[in-house]
């Protein structure tokens, strides 16, 4: 979330110790058909020369591995075998080790262990076929990973979907969220927090995985425990959004290029190097373990934050939209294996901002570029049930009139600056294109993780504001979750005239409390009738026609 027109304002992240008290979309042929960008050992890009072999499906099947190819024209070989490898994250070509061998030929499947919680595990790898040519190993096809690690969950939960009406807290008040009847919660957890030895030994957990010990901060640990408790507790489903912050004992989480003294709540995962990818798999595979059952659920894991804002959220110091989206989804593929190979029914989220084609900061990229990109790589390697979060915020941020943009910066096309809630079907209806259904053909779960309005310039243009947002979503089928930013205003964010929260400084409610109450519920269309008096115009038939207004300015009605 940032903010442009004059004002500068840096989100802060939600309290860490609230708990403390308690494309252009490529056409993308099957996998092996058409080259594709790729990035080699020094982190340059190239375009991967045609390949005759396609990986059809990479499966676990019982405690095997198996993968299914076929040639559009069989390759030649000198011995006349398929070499399967399996490559690191970090590993591009064969590099990795050979898992099984086949005949040459149109057709070949191999089976090799999974390996599972073991030195030498397949879960999180990649695999490309080889053949052997004038005494070298050639690649023909491109990689894959494994697309069903649910197959192996032992800990599946039922989720507790019961309502989309959402809030990211900045406190545990369980009667304010009761009485505005919340059903979903959002938490950002910290992972260099929570990795090393804490200052109590006693306090220490170890955790075995892969045939390799990893330490973990207890103490750290017990304040997202509590929450996640506190959230099952109270009914509330929870999303996680895992962010990586610098500390010393995850210093090598941190990826080669953020290491420099750029300063942000989010930072690149190390998928370039050894030891960093190892730990980013037991951070992965240990945070589902826990959150599967003994210390609550959580339903839903949100893999950093607003990732294609590079200088504030998911920073490398690299402007190359292919290298930064190519490491982004090593990563993103970890965590969707180790947490999927846990609880089946967890749902594993992307997440990118509002600026769909215009950069308010010139250093990061437009979300629908970003988009695009992350789609051709899943896509290219194995598609998955992965997830949409975005953030609709007004634009500019403090701008007051979610059912009225400027429009300099929204529009109902596809070339739109920004997508708000005033056209957020334009990106909803982006993502019922063919190409970027699931892997069944059904359009992905979509997350409005974050969302408000601010009251600075009037109580009633924030209230009708949110009631436009809440019943444009809820009249969405592919929205699932529409989470409000705060319950209470900030008072260094109100410097930049954003206060989006439902009650003031001093705890008092504002006009929007009870409308986002009411909003969702029997109550909801008296609180609507007053939304559409401030408005001027019937909020539902506003929604349900997609009527588009604009203006010229800031406080204008024209």
């Amino acid at each position: 979330m940032k903010i442009f027109g004059g004002f500068v304002v840096k989100k802060k992240c939600v309290l860490r110790k609230i708990l403390a008290g308690v494309m252009v979309l490529a056409t993308v042929a099957m996998a092996g058909k058409t080259a594709g960008v790729v990035t080699d050992n020094r982190g340059q890009v190239s375009e991967a020369a045609g390949r005759p072999v396609s990986i059809n499906s990479c499966v676990i099947s019982g405690g095997d591995v198996v993968v299914n190819v076929s040639a559009g024209s069989v390759p030649g070989s000198s011995d006349g075998q398929y070499y399967l490898y399996a490559d690191e994250v970090y590993q591009d070509g064969c590099v990795g080790t050979v898992v099984a061998t086949a005949p040459v030929g149109a057709n070949a499947t191999f089976t090799f262990p999974l390996n599972y919680y073991q030195a030498g595990s397949n879960l999180s790898k990649k695999f490309l076929v080889a053949v052997k040519s004038g005494g070298s190993m050639i690649q023909v096809s491109d990689e894959h990973y494994i697309t069903n690690p649910e197959a192996i969950a032992s800990q599946t939960k039922p989720r507790n979907d019961h309502g989309m009406k959402g809030i990211l807290p900045n406190s545990v008040d369980v009667a304010t969220f009761k009485d505005l009847g919340i059903s979903q919660m959002v938490y950002n957890l910290y992972m260099g927090d929570i990795v090393g030895p804490a200052p109590d030994p006693s306090q220490t957990i170890s955790f075995s995985y892969n045939g390799v010990d990893y330490q973990f901060n207890g103490a750290a640990l017990s304040q997202y425990d509590g929450f996640v408790r506190w959230c099952q507790g109270n009914n509330f489903q929870l999303t996680m959004t895992i962010l990586n912050n610098k500390t010393a004992a995850g210093a090598d989480l941190i990826h080669p290029l953020s290491r420099d003294s750029h300063v942000c709540p989010g930072y690149a995962m190390n998928t370039k190097e050894d030891g960093g990818t190892q730990h980013i798999k037991a951070i992965a595979a240990f945070l589902a373990q826990r959150y599967s059952g003994a210390y609550g659920v959580v339903d839903n894991w949100v893999i950093g934050n607003e990732v294609n804002a590079r200088t504030e959220w998911y920073y490398m110091n690299s402007t190359n939209i292919e290298l930064n989206v190519s490491e982004y989804v090593k990563a993103f593929r970890i965590f969707y294996n180790e947490i999927k190979a846990v609880n089946a029914n967890a749902r594993v989220y992307t997440s990118f901002d509002q600026e769909w084609n215009r950069k308010s900061n010139p250093g990061c990229f437009l979300s629908k570029t970003y988009l695009d990109r992350f789609n051709y790589y899943m896509l290219r390697e194995g598609n998955v049930d992965w997830s949409l979060s975005v953030h609709p915020y007004n634009a500019p941020l403090f701008d007051p009139y979610a059912w009225k943009q400027q429009a300099q910066y929204v529009n109902t096309s596809l070339s739109t600056p920004y997508i708000t809630m005033e056209n957020i079907y334009i990106l909803t209806d982006y993502m019922c294109q063919a190409s970027f259904l699931n892997p069944a053909g059904a359009v992905r779960q979509i997350s409005l993780s974050e969302i408000g309005y601010t009251s600075s310039f009037g109580e009633d243009a924030q209230a009708a504001s949110i009631t436009y947002a809440y019943t444009m979503a809820e009249n969405n089928p592919y929205i699932t979750s529409f989470i409000l930013f705060r319950e209470t205003d900030d008072a260094h964010e109100m410097e930049s005239h954003i206060a989006q929260g439902l009650k003031n400084l001093d705890g008092s409610k504002k006009m929007a409390y009870d409308f986002y109450k009411a909003l969702g519920t029997g109550n909801a269309a008296a609180y609507k009738d007053r939304a559409s008096q401030i408005i001027g115009q019937n909020v539902d038939a506003l929604v349900t026609s997609r009527t588009f207004l604009s203006r010229g300015g800031w406080f204008l009605n024209d």
